[in-house]
């Protein structure tokens, strides 16, 4: 058995550890996520303790800095690490697990994924209208922001999973309820079908252009949130997560069908 890989507090311990066996190329972001979070669940990694650096992740783990980006992205969204720009990224005490979140455990089959983008649609149709009649200069500068980096995550060949979920976590913070936010937080990245089910290189149209769809309909949503039109950006958002739950059921239906031919 390989050993457990764990961060402690000797990045360059952690460097020379021994190398990480061979995985698939969708698995090293959530291996590298599993094992930071383990390292702060379980106390090696201390709330506040400097996690370490990205040339010390790139070499310990053997992936792309791209791959470790999207690694600590999830983790930023999970409120498990902080980063301050120009210092570094920082431990987070680790959220009570008594309390709701969650988990992809939570979600083993299509039909469970299904059943939250229908919990979804209710709930950020009308975030998203909110947010349009709410919405300050800040809000779509962070939006805009989330964009950029899913469209830097297409062209990297990245599943683009972190600034989705960062950019339906922007429409939340721009209802001005606090409450929206707190539940999308508690959600967490899970809500993005792809983390459950391999929807882009299932789809007919190949997967670049499946991304570069969920794109534009993020895209149609931030402008009807700029233009303070709340029907639209209703509207836009019940268009998206419908769209996303087809999506997500043809591709079980093409599964389905390759298991059966």
């Amino acid at each position: 058995m390989d050993p457990v890989k764990t961060l402690g507090s000797d990045p360059a311990k952690n460097a020379a550890a021994a190398p990480v066996r061979a995985r698939r190329p969708r698995g090293l972001v959530p291996e590298i996520v599993a094992s930071i979070e383990a390292d702060i669940r379980e106390g090696r990694l201390q709330p506040g303790q400097k996690l370490p650096t990205e040339s010390e992740l790139v070499a310990r783990f053997e992936v792309s800095r791209t791959v470790v980006r999207e690694a600590i992205s999830r983790l930023q969204a999970s409120g498990l690490v902080e980063t301050r720009h120009g210092i570094g990224t920082f431990a987070k005490e680790a959220t009570d697990p008594s309390l709701f979140r969650l988990t992809a455990a939570d979600l083993p089959t299509v039909d469970d994924v299904v059943a939250l983008l229908e919990l979804r649609i209710s709930l950020e149709t009308e975030a998203a209208g909110l947010a349009a009649q709410r919405r300050e200069e800040s809000h779509l500068q962070a939006m805009a922001k989330a964009l950029a980096s899913f469209e830097s995550a297409l062209n990297a060949q990245s599943d683009a999973i972190p600034s989705d979920f960062q950019f339906h976590m922007e429409v939340a913070m721009a209802t001005g309820n606090r409450y929206f936010a707190d539940l999308m937080n508690h959600l967490g990245t899970v809500i993005i079908p792809r983390t459950r089910v391999n929807t882009p290189n299932s789809a007919s149209e190949g997967r670049d252009a499946y991304l570069r769809r969920v794109h534009a309909e993020h895209e149609n949503i931030y402008s009807a949130i700029r233009a303070h039109d709340a029907e639209g950006a209703r509207a836009a958002m019940r268009t998206h997560l419908s769209n996303s739950r087809e999506r997500l059921r043809r591709s079980q239906a093409v599964s389905a069908g390759e298991m059966t031919g």
